[in-house]
């Protein structure tokens, strides 16, 4: 990617952040100019890999073994497998996604995160090497802080807004995937902000900008670590370097997007901003927002029609009561109540599909 002697816009990026690799592919992730430093999935991308010819034998041996126990635990199985072909191709963890389906049962939440557990042990691969993707509801926020008792460490997913980075603070996330992009936008590029600078134009920034905000002043005020700021949802090269400029921590970037930036030849004159080389610590000395972008703090072009101009509190408590009081904010929000809906969904759709194929092999072994 990229010739001789020149600098890419993707070895750049990783100057600026850790940079992610949202695929499940070891040979994509060996492809790379450096080894990514986690590899991120969902259901649709678990479905995907599991449905290669090259992994049929990894599959259908998964199904042999495990088909007394029904096709979650298959999906389970298969899924851990998936990630244990890549961890060498990494520095740092493979994530998984809980089921869309538990998104607001906290039990069943624990309940899966803890089954990944046990099988990504069997496979050799320890608690530091794996994180579990649960997405930001109020429910499944809550099953952060008993997974932590359990030295698992969570991402907080399916994130649109300020008050659901709050919560995933609150309930101890190691990380958060805000998304850039609604996932409609992915497949409907009506749908797409394709505007010429991301990082001041695009309509999720602002929200992005304040989240970061957010968490230095925690940080700052509290002396707690913060979650890490994974930013996900990219369409184009340019909105990964946005996420460079603005401070984000990782990008977990599509195999589709992370060829285009290995191919784009850097020129610092010719982009809009820039970001600053990644520090050590994500809080311990963070700087300001890059003074081009501070206006963004101020203002929301996703909020609803009503919006007073107020940020969320972080004195708010949204984990109580099942998370009532993010489920409010959720509510209130049209935008994070779409987009989270439909994420969900989609989710929910790739899980079918493997849950179909699982059920069909069982016939077979």
């Amino acid at each position: 990617m990229g010739s001789v002697g020149t600098t890419t816009w993707l070895e750049k990026l990783e100057e600026q952040l850790n940079v992610d690799v949202d695929s499940m592919d070891p040979t994509f992730a060996k492809s790379l100019p450096f080894k990514p430093h986690n590899q991120t999935s969902n259901q649709l991308l678990v479905n995907e890999q599991m449905s290669i010819p090259e992994n049929r034998e990894t599959f259908l041996q998964a199904v042999k073994e495990y088909k007394d126990k029904g096709w979650e635990a298959v999906l389970d199985r298969i899924s851990v497998l998936l990630c244990a072909q890549n961890i060498d191709n990494i520095q740092g963890r493979v994530l998984l996604q809980t089921s869309p389906f538990h998104a607001y049962d906290t039990e069943k939440v624990v309940a899966h995160a803890r089954s990944y557990a046990r099988e990504f042990e069997q496979v050799g691969i320890s608690k530091d090497r794996f994180c579990i993707k649960i997405p930001c509801t109020g429910p499944a926020m809550n099953a952060g802080p008993i997974l932590l008792k359990d030295g698992i460490r969570t991402l907080g997913t399916s994130l649109f807004g300020l008050p659901q980075a709050i919560a995933a603070s609150q309930a101890g996330c190691l990380y958060i995937s805000p998304y850039y992009n609604e996932v409609r936008a992915h497949a409907d590029l009506n749908l797409w902000p394709n505007v010429e600078d991301p990082a001041t134009q695009h309509t999720m920034s602002a929200r992005m900008v304040q989240i970061l905000e957010t968490y230095k002043r925690l940080y700052k005020e509290t002396g707690n670590e913060q979650p890490m700021v994974k930013s996900a949802s990219f369409i184009s090269p340019k909105e990964a370097m946005a996420a460079g400029e603005m401070g984000c921590h990782h990008a977990t970037i599509s195999a589709d997007v992370l060829t285009q930036l290995g191919k784009l030849s850097y020129d610092g004159s010719k982009q809009p901003g820039e970001g600053i080389p990644k520090p050590m610590h994500p809080y311990l000395n963070a700087g300001p927002t890059p003074s081009r972008l501070a206006k963004l703090s101020k203002t929301d072009p996703l909020a609803a029609a009503d919006w007073d101009g107020k940020l969320a509190s972080t004195g708010i408590d949204y984990l109580a009561n099942d998370g009532a009081e993010l489920q409010k904010a959720i509510e209130a929000d049209p935008i994070t109540k779409t987009r989270l809906y439909e994420a969900l969904e989609l989710f929910k759709g790739g899980e079918l599909r493997s849950k179909a194929a699982i059920e069909e092999a069982m016939k077979l072994v």
